[in-house]
């Protein structure tokens, strides 16, 4: 994105996914709006993937932007009338802000997760330089990227279909965006097997229940996890993993980070100018995040 971005005058704000009834954004972000002092809503939307034209085709003057999670992060980049660089290399945005710039029919496209993962990642000590990244979805591609920016040599995506992760690696090595080398493989391959043997971080990217009955490789669990899950907690991949004597961080942290730069976006429409108290929103968006 070349020129820069100026906000529009919405007050209404909301996350779309599917599903969303468990989303702790609204309050997250709620605390956040409260702390600036700001008169704004922030909402929940059900909506699928076939849906998300449409859905935003309808929303008015009124709305500011819009958060999205699965399944809609790669419909959000397609849909995006103009996408910020992080976006662009991940082919994913999380983030839609209305683009008054286009009469206010377009939006522009952020990436948020990556930069939160990264924060989360360095909050809890990561050594990410050998990283192996479970999933093949729109959330492994920002972990991937996540990984690279905090110092990765080597990244190691595994999923269920071995086709899926070798597709993420070749899209992300066409994009660039990093030295790290890439690997793909199954859970149980050849591949990962070589990976879990010299690995120092493990980022899942699953959905919350996912990791209950996975087939892993040997000995994966004494790698420290940090799962991107966060509802229910501990995650049943977190359960393995202290079952098995291994450490196991929760997805919060990303979930309180990317969250905080989405606020910075759609307050100034750049998710590099600090807020005005940053560091009280950040207190008040984590003491949100965590309870109950």
């Amino acid at each position: 994105m070349t020129d820069s971005v100026t906000t529009p005058a919405g007050t209404r704000l909301a996350v779309l996914g599917s599903p969303i009834a468990h989303s702790r954004s609204p309050r997250i972000h709620a605390a956040a709006y409260q702390a600036l002092g700001l008169p704004w809503e922030y909402g929940a939307i059900r909506c699928e993937a076939d849906d998300l034209e449409a859905t935003l085709a309808r929303l008015g003057d009124e709305w500011r932007g819009l958060s999205l999670t699965m399944p809609l992060k790669e419909e959000a980049h397609r849909l995006a009338a103009r996408l910020d660089p992080v976006a662009t290399d991940s082919g994913v945005v999380n983030t839609l802000l209305r683009d008054p710039s286009t009469g206010g029919s377009g939006w522009v496209g952020f990436n948020t997760d990556v930069v939160g993962l990264a924060a989360a990642l360095m909050g809890v000590g990561s050594d990410a330089r050998e990283t192996i990244v479970l999933g093949a979805g729109a959330t492994a591609i920002s972990a991937v990227l996540s990984a690279r920016q905090i110092g990765a040599e080597r990244v190691t995506v595994l999923a269920r279909r071995p086709e899926a992760a070798a597709a993420l690696v070749d899209r992300l090595r066409v994009s660039g965006g990093g030295t790290a080398e890439l690997a793909s493989g199954g859970l149980t391959s050849p591949e990962a097997r070589a990976a879990v043997a010299s690995a120092t971080l493990v980022i899942s990217t699953l959905p919350g229940t996912a990791g209950a009955a996975l087939e892993l490789p040997q000995g994966i669990e004494q790698v420290p996890l940090v799962d991107v899950a966060y509802d229910p907690w501990p995650s049943p991949l977190a359960e393995r993993w202290r079952s098995a004597g291994g450490r196991a961080e929760s997805g919060i942290d990303m979930l309180v980070f990317q969250a905080l730069v989405q606020v910075r976006i759609f307050v100034s429409g750049d998710p590099t100018a600090q807020l005005s108290g940053e560091p009280d929103v950040l207190a008040a968006m984590r003491a949100a995040g965590v309870g109950g």
